[in-house]
């Protein structure tokens, strides 16, 4: 397997990826699932200063992470929020764990040091959501942080959304500026 920098090229495999999260499952609480010049649009953004990272076999994609912006303000610089998604049929193979660890080690890099998950969550699993991610994200050293009640409407009911969260390292006084993907690329 081999990770590596997305791609617009990826962009359709990706959207194939994703759809079926979308379409089946509380995982994602958008409705409609993007197509791949949307996908495309959306990595480009990414792209411009945060990491987004796919994993490949044989040459074919297997899934893609990537990071964003924790809420989008400058006191916030040092926080990211982490998203991935794994081909339906590949998953609990170890691409996540894989995808995640490349993506800690460059947002480490780049002077992150707080990464956060947004993820869906029932309290008595359903056919749309279980919980294998809040499981992953615990696996990997993320600590649950915050419960938001009935926020998500999706197949007819409501979903919660927790936050969970995981440190890079030590808070500084002063910490580093911080280092935009694509020049840490360069280096």
């Amino acid at each position: 397997m081999k990770i590596r920098t997305a791609r617009a090229a990826d962009a359709p495999r990706i959207a194939e990826i994703y759809r079926p999260y979308v379409e089946k499952t509380a995982i994602s609480f958008e409705y409609e699932a993007p197509d791949a010049d949307e996908m495309a649009r959306r990595m480009a953004a990414v792209l411009k200063k945060y990491p987004y990272l796919v994993a490949e076999k044989e040459g074919r994609v297997i899934g893609y992470a990537y990071a964003g912006p924790f809420v989008g303000r400058e006191a916030y610089d040092w926080s990211a929020e982490m998203s991935i998604y794994i081909d339906w049929n590949a998953r609990h193979g170890g691409i996540g764990k894989a995808l995640y660890n490349e993506m800690e080690s460059l947002l480490k890099k780049m002077g992150v040091i707080n990464i956060n998950a947004c993820i869906g969550y029932v309290e008595e699993e359903d056919e749309y959501l279980n919980h294998n991610s809040v499981d992953f994200h615990a696996h990997l050293g993320y600590q649950w942080v915050g419960l938001f009640h009935k926020c998500g409407y999706k197949f007819g009911r409501w979903y919660d959304m927790v936050w969970m969260e995981k440190m890079l390292g030590p808070h500084p006084d002063v910490p580093q500026k911080l280092i935009p993907y694509p020049d840490l690329e360069k280096d």
